[in-house]
């Protein structure tokens, strides 16, 4: 099963919010997904709630961000860390 992290949209016509979802990668957009990470409002100002401790669980176990919420996880420096405890491993 290939795991990807992903935005599953949720909220009103013209304003949207979107969950960060950890799902299978055949499944729907907006189907049944195995965890919730976070949440992402882009309208009026921006705000992003991120589990940290979730979604590295989910990228160590080889999960694939989506371009979208891997920026997301940039800008919250969760790739940073990611990359660290990579690193970290291989020593």
């Amino acid at each position: 099963m290939a795991v990807k992290l992903r935005l599953t949209r949720m909220g009103a016509k013209k304003k949207p919010t979107y969950r960060i979802v950890a799902t299978d990668s055949r499944r729907p957009r907006d189907g049944q997904y195995l965890e919730l990470i976070g949440t992402y409002q882009p309208v009026g100002e921006c705000q992003v709630k991120i589990n940290e401790e979730v979604a590295l669980k989910w990228l160590n176990n080889g999960a694939i961000p989506t371009d979208t919420v891997r920026s997301l996880f940039s800008k919250a420096g969760i790739m940073k860390k990611f990359a660290d405890s990579k690193v970290k491993k291989e020593d």
